[in-house]
């Protein structure tokens, strides 16, 4: 079924796809940035996405163990710096993650690395085990991300509360 579609058409409609779901992003970080942060919103989106691993149920998106581990080395770099972008702030007795300037550009910069990265790999690697290895790279970039974003807005809420009297 996948070996009778070209892979240009793969690659146009996966990069297509890439820059949708970006600006999606981008477009949902600044609206949530609007309410105040919670628990659930913070871990969802990890286990939401964990469901594209059915992917490889199907042998064309199957990656090899190198690529795997490589996928996963880089996703896990450019989480550094989504991280590093990531600050929470205590507004009106709430947590809110506050509005940064530069994670757009940042995101963006990051997308774009990757949609240039499909292109240059595109044609030494199959288009099927290409996009098993980007959702590999997208998933090891997101679950370090909302680790650390859990782990300070804990921090943030353990010493607000002990804030607070009671």
């Amino acid at each position: 079924m996948f070996d009778q579609i070209p892979a240009e058409v793969y690659l146009i409609v996966s990069t297509v796809g890439a820059f949708a779901m970006g600006l999606l992003a981008m477009f949902i970080r600044t609206k949530s940035a609007k309410k105040p942060a919670t628990v659930k919103k913070i871990i969802l989106p990890p286990f939401f996405m964990s469901t594209g691993a059915l992917m490889f149920v199907f042998p064309f998106f199957r990656v090899p163990l190198m690529q795997i581990l490589e996928a996963l080395a880089v996703g896990i770099l450019f989480s550094t710096v989504l991280i590093w972008t990531s600050r929470f702030e205590v507004r009106d007795g709430d947590i809110y993650l506050k509005k940064s300037k530069a994670f757009v550009f940042i995101l963006f910069g990051l997308l774009l690395v990757r949609v240039i990265g499909k292109v240059v790999l595109s044609s030494s690697i199959d288009i099927g085990e290409l996009a098993g290895m980007f959702w590999i790279l997208a998933f090891g970039m997101l679950w370090p991300w909302r680790i650390s974003m859990l782990w300070q807005y804990k921090k943030i809420a353990a010493k607000n509360k002990s804030a607070i009297p009671t």
